[in-house]
């Protein structure tokens, strides 16, 4: 805290309540109030010069030390409303670490200085001095800057839209079952356990669980879907989802500040604070920068001052013009605002991005690896068959897969759930159960083993199957068999098939026209893999491995030096969501990764991939295009400041003239970041 304090900033704590109050409304005041004064100072420093018309009382000729005196009034406000730069840049200086702010110090400040002692010198009688004050350079000057970031403030705010109208969302009330009643006490008192009412047309105040009604909710400003989803007992709602047409009673799973929004806010928040790689160069370049841009205007007001022309007025002129025509540079700008904006514009489109790191990394890589249950398939798979085998029926086979699988998450386990819940069918008891990762399940019911699996598990336990079934055959259509074993017997096969995504051909088709390589990983067997890959177009696929094996295939290929993305439903894939250059969770969401992951897609939806990857392309290339004007900026502007051209045209640059120079170029690179509000993604 001291550190920070002794670098010259001030520290406060922010709350819900400073979050919104507009700073830009705050700051904007305090710019009309420099830009008026400014241009006052201006008109009288200038008006003169070009015959327009001036009281006598503060006229340079009649009256000098008026002249003087009512611009040093009117600059002291404005140098007041530009403190900051000078207490920053002084400290920054003194800790020889010179920034942009020391560039405004030192220009603007050489220019008042110099102001001050020219009017001293008037007050002595000295009255030529009229013609050497340069208040309205300094006062000029530091009004640009003002605008400037005055400008960037609005940039920033604009790029944070989405998260602000969901923050206007949250409820500040919620309706809790207390004592027999419903009351309605301040979200703040809600508590994990609590059960809360939904009224039609209210906001959903926390995240919970359904325990009664039935109604549609609608989760667009959560996840950007159009679509009201239908929600009934045990399903789960979101806070700041709007409940439409019925009530709904609901246990509460998440607090205010632990709830989905919670996270993605403060996500997004992180996100557009962050520095992504590519800013090393402008931060590389700005810590030699600013002494570079100090010595030069040293040297070059020292050359023309003691080996030309000895004339001080135009030696400091050329000094000041170089040090404020660099300065607040557009170069320091360049990276952050088009992270900002790059951000901002993904959580619109419900891509949430953690970092500017991983958006350059998604815009590097080039080997695209999906998952397969849940990213390309729906993730929703159903029982399509059952094969009895000797004397077991239907129902008994169903009965025991239910039994080992009632307390599994794995969606083919609750798709033989579901089954059996459709046909009535209860579990058995079960004891001794054990789950075998990427390959199934065994339990004791009453005296029997039994077991349920893919082929490993059964090859493992010698489980023999009997010549006469066609194993392969399902799986060349891809679908997954599930084998029942009852000791060392097969007693049946449970067949499941996932639908493909609407959108999985179509996506994978235009990110292979784009240039990247593509594959599928799953801990299916090689034959269903292969199907499903044949469907969708992917050549390279990586089966029958383990979620932890994941993440070593995952390795191997950037061991080749392929810059790896791997797409997964951001649960059982978390290991390889963290291995990879970029880990990309997609789902509906809630149940994602969070922390595995990079970045997040808020849809179960293939076609947010793409506009994943086209998202972070358009913001590298605006974050170069910046870059590249910021140096061309500098590189013709500083010269120019110099005097270089002062033999052949005559003429220098007026610091007046670099300030404004200084103040377009930021704005420029601040619009051309602004310009990836109208991406559109990917329809």
């Amino acid at each position: 805290m001291n550190i920070i304090k002794k670098l010259g900033y001030e520290i406060e704590e922010l709350t819900d309540e400073n979050k919104s109050i507009s700073t830009q409304e705050i700051g904007g005041k305090k710019l009309k109030i420099a830009l008026f004064l400014s241009f006052i100072v201006f008109y009288i420093s200038m008006g003169t010069m070009i015959g327009l018309p001036i009281l006598s009382i503060i006229s340079p000729e009649k009256n000098p030390l008026n002249f003087a005196l009512i611009q040093l009034i009117l600059t002291l406000p404005v140098v007041f409303i530009g403190g900051k730069f000078y207490k920053i840049g002084i400290r920054e200086l003194l800790n020889r670490t010179p920034n942009m702010d020391s560039l405004v110090t030192i220009g603007t400040g050489s220019a008042i200085i110099y102001s001050l002692y020219g009017t001293y010198e008037i007050m002595k009688g000295n009255t030529h001095y009229v013609h050497s004050l340069y208040y309205e350079s300094g006062v000029v000057i530091l009004a640009f800057i003002l605008l400037g970031k005055h400008l960037e403030k609005i940039s920033k705010g604009k790029t944070s839209e989405a998260v602000k109208k969901l923050l206007n969302l949250k409820s500040k009330k919620a309706n809790v079952f207390k004592d027999g009643e419903f009351l309605v006490v301040p979200i703040e008192e809600v508590k994990v356990g609590d059960i809360i009412f939904i009224k039609p047309g209210e906001s959903v105040p926390v995240d919970g669980i359904v325990i009664e009604g039935v109604s549609v909710v609608d989760e667009a400003m959560l996840t950007g879907e159009s679509v009201p989803v239908k929600k009934v007992k045990n399903d789960k709602v979101f806070a700041a989802t709007i409940n439409k047409n019925g009530s709904l009673k609901v246990e509460v799973t998440a607090t205010d500040k632990e709830s989905v929004l919670a996270k993605i806010i403060k996500l997004v928040e992180n996100a557009q604070g962050s520095k992504a790689p590519i800013a090393k160069i402008a931060d590389k370049v700005s810590r030699v920068f600013v002494p570079i841009v100090i010595g030069i205007a040293i040297l070059s007001g020292g050359i023309w001052y003691f080996i030309i022309n000895k004339d001080a007025i135009f030696s400091l002129t050329v000094f000041i013009s170089v040090l404020v025509i660099a300065c607040p540079c557009s170069l320091g700008l360049a990276t952050p605002t088009a992270i900002m904006v790059g951000t901002g514009k993904g959580a619109e489109l419900g891509i949430l991005i953690k970092s500017g790191e991983a958006l350059e990394k998604a815009n590097q890589v080039n080997t695209i690896i999906f998952d397969k249950t849940g990213t390309i398939t729906e993730g929703k798979p159903q029982v399509t068959e059952i094969i009895s085998i000797d004397k077991y029926d239907k129902n008994t086979i169903i009965k025991l897969a239910i039994t080992l699988e009632q307390h599994s998450e794995h969606p083919l386990g609750e798709a033989i759930c579901d089954k059996g819940k459709s046909r009535g069918i209860k579990a058995l008891e079960l004891s001794e159960f054990q789950a075998i990762v990427g390959k199934g399940v065994i339990g004791r019911v009453s005296t029997d083993r039994v077991s349920l699996g893919n082929l490993k598990l059964m090859n493992e336990l010698e489980i023999k199957i009997p010549g006469n079934i066609e194993v392969n055959k399902f799986a060349l259509e891809g679908k997954t068999p599930i084998y029942m074993g009852i000791n060392n017997k097969l007693i049946g096969i449970i067949i499941v098939s996932d639908k493909l995504k609407s959108k999985a051909i179509e996506t994978i088709k235009n990110l292979k026209n784009s240039g990247y390589k593509i594959g599928m990983i799953t801990g299916d067997n090689r034959l269903t893999a292969e199907a499903i890959g044949k469907k969708v177009g992917i050549d390279m696929i990586i089966s029958e491995v383990s979620p932890e094996d994941k993440y070593f295939e995952v390795k191997k290929l950037q061991e080749k030096g392929l810059k790896v993305a791997m797409i997964g439903d951001g649960i059982n894939d978390s290991p390889a969501l963290a291995q990879a250059d970029v880990g990309i969770a997609i789902g509906n969401g809630t149940d994602i990764a969070i922390e595995s992951a990079d970045i997040i897609l808020m849809r179960s939806d293939m076609k947010q991939v793409e506009a994943t990857f086209k998202l972070s392309k358009a913001v590298i290339k605006t974050v170069k295009e910046n870059l590249f004007w910021a140096f061309i900026y500098n590189g013709v502007g500083i010269p120019i400041a110099t005097g270089i051209l002062y033999p052949i045209t005559g003429h220098l640059l007026n610091p007046m003239i670099a300030g404004g120079a200084m103040a377009l170029s930021s704005t420029s690179v601040v619009m051309n970041a602004l310009r990836l509000k109208k991406f559109k993604g990917v329809n």
